[in-house]
């Protein structure tokens, strides 16, 4: 008997490249490192108004419900920014969306200098909303097509600036808001001059993306995830909203929980509390950048979990010591399962894919960072800051469990699927022995 095996090999359908052209080594180095800066700086902006909050509140007199809604329209306003403009980048280059974005921060920090009132406040804050939405995809998209190859730095980066930011914007207000002078103007001074300094950078930055057609269409508001992404987005959403409904909770009311368990009145604490959560959520990022990426979401809910029901009784007991505690260890959980959930997710985007896939990674961040605030900040005035921190906290931990057990659910079917795989092939190499023993011999020597 003849029995012939072909192979037939069918050539992958090229890719379109992420650059428009070759770069010097040193030049995409420095474009990367300037494009984290940028990233760090936006996020610094939008963390800088945390402990500004009950300054404004004490001058324009205004409730807890609008503290948290001014808080929550900037999420509400980085999600449909997110959702038109998201994958922008992806067709009209990385660096006009860029520079777009930083004129708009440059406008925010003008209104807030002659901030007046709750509506000039709302105005600024729509701004930034804007501004980091658009900044987001392109920005996370450049230091993928920036980074130095092979090294997979990119996603420890944009985790680590993104949390850092957070965390180095609302500890920096703080200190300038008890301790400078000026405590709603100095800040902000800074940061406008910092991003007029960016837009230099970035006008002499290469192009590191080439502009394909399409602009109008992109625009049309949509989640767009990879099919072969999705499975694994699915998986990630419980992680991705547990974490940042904590650090929605504690950028828009910590500062004022932080006041309540520590029973002090000195603002550099509101900083400090978050500061906690999301410095030590970015060094996380960086001490634990070598464990695999589905290793680290499968470990950062359960620390994130423990880290929640310290804090938790930390708020019931009113224990300054758990609180701080609580929140140190929440904020490892925090950047371990993001990181891990950001390079599992990036790895499965083309380079015209990713702005999309980053925009959609952030849609349900900002969902989770804003809402669940803007609720709390209702029952606030309601039900008071104690109780509801802790139904808050309690929603937080189920959340975080919930991602656990599923992660853990998901392995387990994996590791079954690949035993039945391995018992096939292991069926299929004995039934092709049979064959050979039925013939008396090796086939093809047959032939």
């Amino acid at each position: 008997m003849d029995m012939r095996f072909e192979v037939v090999v069918v050539p992958a359908r090229p890719k379109p490249g992420p650059r428009k052209q070759s770069q010097p080594a040193a030049s995409s180095r420095a474009a990367f490192w300037l494009v984290a800066g940028v990233l760090f700086l936006s996020l610094v902006a939008a963390s800088a108004p945390a402990p500004l909050y009950g300054v404004y509140q004490a001058q324009f007199r205004f409730s807890a419900a609008t503290l948290t809604a001014v808080f929550a329209v900037y999420a509400l306003v980085v999600l449909i920014t997110l959702l038109v403009f998201g994958s922008l980048s992806d067709y009209l280059g990385r660096r006009p969306v860029i520079i777009a974005t930083l004129a708009v921060n440059i406008g925010a920090c003008a209104l807030f200098l002659t901030a007046h009132g709750v509506g000039t406040l709302f105005a600024a804050r729509v701004l930034q909303g804007i501004a980091v939405g658009a900044a987001t995809g392109a920005l996370g998209a450049a230091l993928i097509d920036l980074q130095p190859g092979g090294s997979g730095l990119a996603p420890v980066v944009n985790t680590a600036a993104t949390i850092f930011g957070l965390a180095a914007g609302a500890l920096g207000a703080s200190a300038l808001v008890q301790y400078g002078p000026a405590p709603t103007q100095l800040v902000w001074w800074l940061l406008l001059g910092a991003f007029c300094v960016a837009v230099a950078g970035i006008l002499v930055m290469p192009e590191p993306a080439a502009r394909r057609p399409g602009v109008l269409a992109s625009l049309r508001p949509r989640v767009n995830v990879p099919p072969r992404a999705r499975g694994a987005f699915a998986v990630a959403v419980p992680c991705l909203v547990a974490a940042w409904a904590l650090a929605g909770l504690y950028l828009s009311l910590g500062p004022s929980l932080a006041a309540q368990v520590l029973d002090s009145p000195n603002r550099l604490w509101g900083g400090l509390v978050v500061f906690l959560l999301t410095g030590t959520g970015a060094a996380a990022t960086v001490v634990f950048r070598r464990l695999p990426p589905p290793t680290a979401m499968l470990a950062g809910c359960p620390v994130l979990l423990t880290g929640v029901a310290v804090i938790f009784a930390g708020v019931a007991s009113m224990s300054a010591a758990a609180f701080l505690a609580g929140t140190a260890v929440a904020g490892v959980g925090f950047g371990v399962a993001f990181l891990g959930a950001f390079r599992t997710l990036s790895a499965l985007a083309d380079p015209g894919e990713r702005a999309d896939l980053i925009a959609g990674i952030f849609t349900v961040n900002y969902l989770a960072f804003g809402i669940p605030a803007l609720i709390a900040g209702v029952a606030v005035t309601r039900y008071g800051l104690h109780h509801t921190a802790l139904v808050y906290l309690g929603v937080i931990a189920a959340l975080a469990a919930a991602a656990a057990s599923s992660m853990m659910a998901r392995k387990h079917s994996a590791g079954q699927r690949a035993r039945a795989r391995r018992l096939t092939l292991t069926d299929t190499a004995k039934g092709l022995s049979a064959l050979r023993s039925d013939f008396g011999g090796h086939p093809e020597k047959e032939a």
